[in-house]
């Protein structure tokens, strides 16, 4: 018999955050509001992709936030010939036993980074979208379950064009948050390289110190709480006529997916959490807009001529939604 873990209480579920926290901050030089975004996603279910330049620490933030949440990390290194078999893994025919044997792909790991996941073909990168939605694989009509923790964060790096295909638009709705990872201030810059100058290649999170401060049991509780904040009908109203907004804008070809308002309302109750409140306020919604729409809006013709952004539309649509007091 399953004995259901019982939710951590939000003092339990703060000190959590902030041991995370201090783990990734002993490899990570600064990443702050990255590593808060993570623990939003983490909690809420959800997955993050992260695109940033190269040298901006994408990799090893997410190799030290497995780390700290002792997390089974696997790491898929994308490539424009990589297959869906080597994402999945294969039934492989056993001449000693007869049999076909399952040979499981890095996909069965529970923290799973995709590497550059725009260097690779739609057709494989489709190999992750029932693994991100319902988290099992399907393999020859057989179902795999996959952990309760599966979590993907993927990279990707904005600036180049060559050999590089875009995620389709069904792959990056399955993306909770899409984060921006910018270079460094010039006093952290000054940090990385008193500590990391020294030339003797890329360290591993555990050789700086990170250890593992949550299990299998502390995260279940933990989500269990996020999953009981509570969700005033205005808040949930407020949720809806945002995401509603961004197909009705001008400005936007494509708005939000009904997906869209689901995972927004599941990162404000996160958020809510990790602030120490048992409900959700207007404000945690307004936090998570930007990351959680970004990447699921298309410019109409017209604001790409005017060079709008992404970002600054959403901040109109936030401030044209009425938010309950």
């Amino acid at each position: 018999m399953t004995v259901e873990t019982p939710p951590a209480t939000l003092a339990e579920l703060h000190a959590l955050a902030d041991a995370i926290r201090a783990e990734v901050g002993k490899a990570v030089v600064g990443q702050n509001a990255i590593v808060d975004h993570l623990l939003v996603a983490l909690l809420a279910g959800g997955h993050v992709l992260l695109e940033g330049p190269p040298g901006t620490a994408k990799t090893f933030l997410a190799q030290s936030f497995a780390t700290s949440l002792g997390l089974d990390f696997g790491r898929i290194q994308f490539t424009p010939d990589l297959m869906p078999g080597d994402v999945l893994g294969a039934n492989l025919f056993n001449f000693q036993t007869s049999q076909f044997t399952l040979t499981r792909g890095p996909i069965f790991h529970e923290l799973l980074l995709a590497d550059e996941i725009n260097r690779t073909p739609p057709k494989t990168q489709a190999a992750l979208l029932e693994a991100m939605q319902e988290r099992r694989v399907t393999l020859d009509g057989a179902v795999h379950p996959l952990s309760e923790r599966f979590m993907v964060v993927a990279t990707q790096n904005p600036i180049e064009s060559q050999g590089v295909y875009p995620l389709p638009e069904a792959q990056l709705d399955r993306f909770l948050f899409k984060l921006l990872v910018d270079y460094p201030s010039a006093e952290e810059e000054a940090r990385i390289v008193v500590r990391y100058g020294e030339g003797r290649g890329a360290p591993r999170p555990t050789d700086l110190g990170v250890r593992a401060v949550a299990d299998a049991a502390m995260l279940a509780a933990a989500q269990r709480a996020v999953a009981g904040v509570t969700m005033a009908d205005a808040v949930v109203d407020y949720v809806v006529r945002l995401v509603r907004a961004t197909r009705e804008s001008a400005d936007l070809v494509v708005g939000a997916s009904p997906r869209a308002a689901m995972l927004l309302a599941g990162a404000a109750r996160a958020r809510a959490a990790l602030d120490g409140r048992d409900y959700v306020i207007p404000d945690d919604v307004k936090a998570m807009a930007t990351p959680t729409l970004r990447h699921r809006l298309m410019l109409s013709p017209a604001a790409e001529i005017e060079g709008r952004q992404i970002e600054t539309i959403v901040g109109t649509l936030i401030e044209a939604t009425d938010a309950p007091r």
